[in-house]
């Protein structure tokens, strides 16, 4: 019996055992070149890349509508990348020394079930003509759209009311709920009377926590690497200019990972899916969802 298990012929040898034998992986065994393919995909990624050079095999995937795996394949074959991403700071330097605030996070681990219920604030900076100037943005977490901005030489309460008074006027309305970080611009008096004179409730995010603003945060880790060097610009104005443009991108064409298309797009399926609905009377329902849920 032995003896004629040693004489099985090799041909009967599983695909498994010869990978072992052969130091390979089993997929290897089945894989089949396929250039020209690949050199079409290529063709395909390079077109939507260099219209959107920040975009990851993922997105790109998207735009296509496209196989992941297949378009991660191409780009890692034939190099192609996109930009390098900025790390997330874990504590921002205001944050070391300062109390923490007596307004709570409202909001930790919530999901609004419409548009213009909750929207977050935050701003950054940049360097030009030898002084900084400050971004302030208005994200709708519903539907991950910046509602409103403004570009300042300041980063008073000024800076961050006039964002949200433009996205007021831009949104016609104002939200239930306003979440920030702990900066002293949101908590400043005038901000937060602005706030309740639009019935608007305040929520901030908890010491040294900036991922509890995580919709501004990951806007801003793309932000700035896609608006480029603002070296480049003569005056201020320009880089007003180039703002405004940045932002039209983000909201009209730029594909969110978490939504599967553009933020401005995702607002008007909303739109579309609740059309045969009654518009709510008040704005006083629940908020909650699943963590993680669109």
């Amino acid at each position: 019996m032995r003896v004629a298990r040693a004489a099985m012929p090799a041909a009967r040898a599983t695909k498994a055992g010869l990978a072992r034998e052969l130091g390979v992986s089993r997929s290897s065994l089945y894989y089949r070149p396929r250039p020209r393919a690949d050199g079409a995909l290529k063709a395909e990624i390079e077109a939507v890349m260099a219209g959107n050079p920040a975009y990851g095999h993922r997105r790109i995937a998207v735009a296509l509508g496209r196989n992941r795996k297949a378009v991660r394949r191409v780009m890692r074959k034939h190099g192609l990348r996109p930009r390098l991403r900025r790390r997330f700071r874990p504590e921002k330097p205001d944050d070391a020394g300062r109390p923490e605030n007596a307004v709570p996070n409202v909001l930790d681990g919530a999901r609004p079930l419409f548009p213009d219920l909750v929207w977050a604030g935050d701003f950054t900076y940049v360097w030009l003509l030898g002084r900084f100037w400050y971004v302030a943005t208005v994200i709708d977490v519903r539907t991950r759209e910046i509602v409103g901005w403004h570009v300042a030489s300041h980063h008073t309460a000024a800076l961050v009311i006039e964002a949200f008074r433009d996205a007021a006027r831009r949104a016609g309305t104002a939200p239930r709920w306003f979440h920030s970080d702990r900066g002293s611009e949101y908590d400043a008096e005038a901000f937060a009377a602005l706030l309740a004179l639009h019935g608007t409730g305040a929520s901030m995010s908890r010491k040294g926590c900036p991922w509890q603003n995580g919709f501004q945060e990951s806007f801003y880790s793309n932000f700035k690497l896609e608006l480029g060097d603002v070296s480049r610009f003569a005056h201020e104005g320009e880089l007003v200019e180039a703002v405004h443009g940045q932002i039209a991108y983000y909201n009209s064409r730029r594909i969110h990972s978490a939504l599967k298309m553009p933020p401005a797009k995702f607002r008007e399926s909303l739109k579309q899916k609740t059309a045969a609905l009654a518009a709510p009377t008040n704005q006083t329902y629940s908020l909650a969802l699943p963590v993680g849920s669109v």
